[in-house]
């Protein structure tokens, strides 16, 4: 995309993020949107589909060997976790029942949570939210890398070895950076999780619990749907810091990649953001966007110019304090 240098250091600014004021100029010329806000009747019926695939796909499993135990977690199972899991970002939108059933989609994460081996949904929910209020934010969000990530993993083998151990940092991040105190419904999340692990060890033996959570490990590291990660907010062109990708592999992931648009519009559900851009075309389709999550992945490896200090920062406060 050009205008790279070597970074030693996160990009400071010292601006507030785009988004809040760019969902301003676009809802005072098209209140129209507001209307896309809401859940999405769908999405409850295709989660369900894809919890119910993997809980067979356990029993399919139960007796291959090990080599195709970890073969279909990557190939197929994993593909699925994956996807839950930006299932589970939109829930944690409220996108599922409306804001107005909050703990509806506080426990419908939960259940979307069950093939994934590892309770997350809550965990999730709590930090996210903090992703989209202080975007960059030094310690408040926790999507950034630590300054011994941007230090240490910056040659293309060390950067490759980060890409495997992504969900490692991701779920470990969270404790260095901004621990927060544990909530109830991450004790209720861990309970449920731990006991339909149990019931599948006990149904079904060791193997398809393996499958699960092998297949969510290998996924949210090296894996192309990954590329997401890497894609949303690494900084591939000096001054922007959200990117979206319009590639088929959206149909597999709710459209995550419409990522400009959902932090400008977090309320309206993945299945509807095409139709922001469609409406407010003049304000997406001139902004930089990736192509490939795969050449997002190849250029995050080998060009000595990116690496996990390619982020954007800035100071905030905290909300209460604003």
């Amino acid at each position: 995309m050009g205008n790279r240098v070597t970074r030693e250091d996160f990009e400071w600014v010292y601006t507030e993020q785009p988004h809040t004021q760019r969902r301003k100029e676009i809802l005072a010329k098209y209140p129209e949107i507001k209307t896309l806000m809401g859940p999405d009747p769908h999405l409850k019926w295709i989660v369900s589909g894809m919890v119910f695939m993997q809980l067979l796909a356990c029993y399919l499993v139960k007796d291959l060997s090990w080599k195709w135990i970890f073969f279909w977690a990557y190939a197929f199972g994993g593909c699925i976790n994956h996807s839950l899991t930006l299932a589970i970002h939109d829930i944690s939108h409220n996108v599922a029942f409306g804001n107005k059933q909050a703990k509806w989609n506080r426990w419908f994460a939960v259940f979307a949570n069950l093939p994934i081996g590892i309770p997350y949904s809550a965990s999730f929910k709590k930090y996210h939210i903090d992703h989209h209020r202080y975007l960059g934010g030094d310690t408040l969000d926790v999507d950034i890398p630590t300054d011994f990530e941007g230090w240490f993993f910056c040659t293309p083998l060390r950067k490759l070895l980060w890409l495997f151990l992504q969900p490692l940092f991701y779920s470990l991040r969270p404790l260095y950076v901004n621990p927060k105190a544990i909530t109830r419904m991450e004790i209720l999340n861990a309970l449920v999780q731990f006991s339909i692990d149990l019931i599948i060890y006990y149904l079904w033996g060791l193997k398809p619990v393996i499958y699960l959570i092998a297949g969510t490990i290998l996924c949210l590291g090296f894996h192309p749907i990954s590329g997401h990660f890497i894609a949303e907010h690494y900084m591939f062109l000096k001054g922007y810091e959200t990117y979206s990708y319009y590639g088929p592999l959206n149909w597999l992931t709710f459209n995550v990649g419409y990522h400009m648009e959902h932090h400008d519009f977090p309320s309206i559900p993945g299945c509807r953001l095409p139709m922001v851009k469609k409406i407010a075309a003049e304000y997406y389709d001139n902004l930089p966007h990736h192509q490939s999550w795969i050449r997002v992945l190849w250029d995050f490896v080998f060009d000595d110019t990116l690496g996990p200090y390619s982020r954007v920062k800035r100071l905030c406060k905290l909300a209460k304090e604003s």
